[in-house]
């Protein structure tokens, strides 16, 4: 049987060891504070969700170590880790330090980082999420680009599971713009990364794969400075030397106020369209689903529907099919995600669907 890298992203919050967390969660457990609250304002809207294996502390080594034992157990063989830098220094890195870095058995499978670059806003207190403050700057100048540089290829590249493609750890970038905005402009961009190349072969390594978070074609100012001067994703991806890309999330680039088989055939067109336009790999990303209510005391849209592991797992197939088809470094395909409660997007098991999920993967890949 052919081998799937099948890679879901984590989302380092279900933890009170981060101690800058109790500003958005003051109990001490995380964002399963808001998890915990949730309410259902529309018919047919299953909130709160539970937790089959509890409100676990994902910091903790033996939580983890469990918790890789059911992903290796259903076919999910890789995390990618949501990683975050605000204030000149790392946020939220507990749950992959200590919980799963700790874990005895972590080598049973691997591991790469996205870093999520993006500004950190209230949405995160449910108390505010409505406000759009601002709490931390995503954008970093040059100077702490450096650090995070560093950071990543001392701390986690040489770890011997961190996921590699030809030998290249991979690295992912969720915010582009913010990316060049810190950086000031292209140009500089382009320098920026290039040095973190060179760092990456001067340890050792023969290149970095740098990879996307595609969203859609959005407007990027090329300068950081003048916003007159724009450009879009397929600008930015040869000026940069990106080596891949990959989805976050559906809600991204389709309409996910539907049914998920009506976004299906939309989400096939948008790879069939990066396919055509873009000169580098892409890798086939499912998202499980989308409501982002969980973080609010009132509702907000879109909401996804229908999005049961049967429907699911139409997608997976979907994404096996890509990856049979194309000539891919890697046989990667991105999930979104592990644990996205608060975005009603998950792989964990729950009161609704049980393992529903992780067996639609362990049936469509194997195990």
């Amino acid at each position: 049987m052919k081998k799937y890298d099948i890679a879901a992203y984590i989302w380092p919050a279900y933890t009170g060891d981060e101690p800058r967390t109790r500003i958005f969660w003051e109990k001490g457990i995380g964002e399963w504070q808001s998890v915990q609250t949730a309410e259902a304002r529309v018919p047919g809207q299953k909130l709160p969700r539970v937790p089959l294996w509890g409100y676990q502390n994902e910091a903790d080594p033996e939580v983890m170590k469990f918790q890789i034992e059911q992903a290796t157990k259903h076919g999910v063989n890789v995390f990618i880790y949501d990683w975050y830098w605000y204030d000149r220094r790392p946020f939220l890195e507990q749950c992959l330090n200590n919980g799963f870095l700790g874990a005895e058995n972590n080598t049973d499978m691997s591991f790469y980082l996205m870093w999520a670059n993006h500004d950190a806003m209230d949405l995160w207190d449910k108390r505010n999420s409505f406000n759009h403050t601002k709490i931390w700057e995503g954008s970093v100048p040059k100077e702490e680009f450096d650090k995070v540089c560093d950071r990543v290829i001392s701390q986690y590249f040489g770890k011997p599971n961190y996921y590699k493609i030809n030998g290249c750890p991979v690295f992912m970038i969720y915010d582009i713009c913010n990316l060049i905005r810190g950086l000031g402009g292209v140009d500089n961009t382009r320098a920026a990364l290039e040095e973190f190349r060179s760092k990456v072969k001067a340890a050792g390594f023969p290149d970095l794969h740098l990879q996307l978070t595609i969203w859609s074609e959005n407007a990027v100012n090329i300068s950081g400075v003048d916003a007159a001067k724009t450009g879009s994703t397929r600008d930015i991806v040869p000026a940069l030397g990106i080596d891949s890309m990959s989805h976050y999330q559906f809600v991204h680039f389709v309409n996910c106020d539907r049914s998920f088989t009506d976004i299906l055939p939309d989400v096939k067109k948008e790879w069939d369209r990066i396919d055509a336009e873009y000169d580098v790999p892409y890798f086939p990303h499912v998202t499980i689903g989308w409501d982002n209510n969980p973080r609010y005391t009132a509702l907000v849209g879109p909401i996804m529907k229908d999005n049961t592991p049967e429907n699911f797992k139409k997608g997976l197939e979907m994404a096996k099919e890509y990856v049979d088809t194309h000539d891919l470094p890697a046989p990667l395909i991105t999930i979104n995600s592990w644990n996205e409660w608060t975005e009603m997007s998950y792989l964990e098991p729950d009161d609704v669907y049980g393992y529903g999920y992780l067996e639609a993967i362990r049936d469509v890949f194997g195990n």
